[in-house]
């Protein structure tokens, strides 16, 4: 079958990689779409059951550190499309095990690039999804994209080099790059190492929902059909070589988000809602919040539709329904290994 466009998803099995591949699947039947993932431990083969047998879709499972590979998926398809989306993401676990971080999301970052531009095919545009914690934290200030990049642990730090080695193909190349970041993403299919699948995991289990520390942190929560919508609107309409913060003006304190979840899956009176409440110290260095603006991304015409209201009950009923999806998963699992890697790690 000859198909019009050849879109290639590293990452494609992972959370918010693997909405983007349904969609693009379902969507463009005239597109073949070839999914590059590992699949590490934050991964699960269902969360592609529903497009695995399409015409249009091919999984191929490697590692986006491995030039050899990547050179083999270049030189062989036609792929006209990168979202590169493939990182390691877990703060907590880029303190204990740094150099598996550097490794997947610089050098990882690095191997694709270097593979996309020697291609004898031309590419038409290569999206690099980061996040909004290159930012660093801000109490008043609202970043855009001309903000200056102040990344706080070794997740946010690898992203941020990894931009910057992005950016320097634009520069030296014209290579047709364009960069995303996004505020917290959330929805069905999430790991539940992240914050609302973590609590609603907790609450299954009939333990207390965790908060970390004492300081007012919060979090703009941006629903993951959203943030698919977005990548496809830079995708046909944004400028290459430019950067488009993906955000929402939702934001909640991480208390009163545990409190809404208890609510809403433990049905108990207010005056019962902190009986579910525990605190616990606080992690290694977290940021309080992360406010962005996304007035350049809606002036290509993009709007976050999802309300918070409907997303988060759209995403309980998800877990509520699917408790099994991670039914290896404990409160306490982690990264690959028993505590992420190595504790001597460097």
């Amino acid at each position: 079958m000859d198909f019009n466009r050849t879109v290639l998803v590293t990452g494609g099995s992972g959370f918010i990689g693997s909405h983007l591949v349904c969609s693009l699947v379902r969507r463009h039947p005239d597109w073949k779409i070839i999914n590059l993932d590992n699949l590490d431990y934050c991964c699960s083969p269902r969360s592609l059951e529903s497009v695995e047998d399409g015409a249009n879709y091919t999984f191929i499972r490697g590692d986006v550190c491995n030039p050899r590979l990547l050179n083999h998926i270049f030189n062989t398809e036609n792929i006209d499309v990168v979202f590169h989306l493939a990182a390691k993401t877990h703060v907590e676990a880029s303190f204990v095990s740094p150099s598996s971080f550097r490794r997947v999301n610089i050098d990882g970052t690095r191997v694709v690039l270097a593979a996309a531009r020697q291609a004898r095919h031309r590419l038409q545009r290569f999206i690099y999804v980061s996040t909004d914690e290159v930012y660093g934290a801000s109490l008043d200030e609202v970043f855009d994209e001309s903000s200056p990049m102040r990344p706080s642990n070794p997740y946010s730090a690898t992203k941020a080099a990894a931009e910057y080695l992005v950016k320097s193909y634009w520069d030296k190349y014209k290579f047709p790059i364009i960069i995303t970041r996004s505020n917290n993403v959330y929805g069905p299919r999430q790991f539940t190492e992240k914050v609302i699948p973590r609590f609603l995991n907790l609450l299954k289990m009939n333990k207390k929902c965790t908060i970390h520390g004492t300081l007012p942190k919060s979090r703009h929560f941006l629903f993951v059909d959203d943030v698919i919508e977005a990548f496809l609107t830079v995708l046909e309409k944004g400028i290459v070589g430019e950067v488009y913060n993906v955000g929402t003006s939702y934001e909640i304190p991480i208390v009163q988000l545990a409190r809404e979840l208890i609510k809403m899956v433990k049905n108990v009176p207010d005056s019962e809602l902190n009986d579910w409440l525990e605190f616990v110290p606080d992690r290694p260095r977290v940021d309080l919040r992360y406010p962005i603006s996304c007035e350049k991304l809606q002036q290509l015409g993009w709007r976050a539709e999802v309300s918070w209201a409907e997303g988060i009950r759209q995403t309980v009923k998800w877990y509520q329904d699917n408790p099994d999806f991670w039914a290896d998963t404990s409160e306490v699992r982690g990264p690959i290994g028993s505590k992420f890697e190595s504790a001597t790690d460097q």
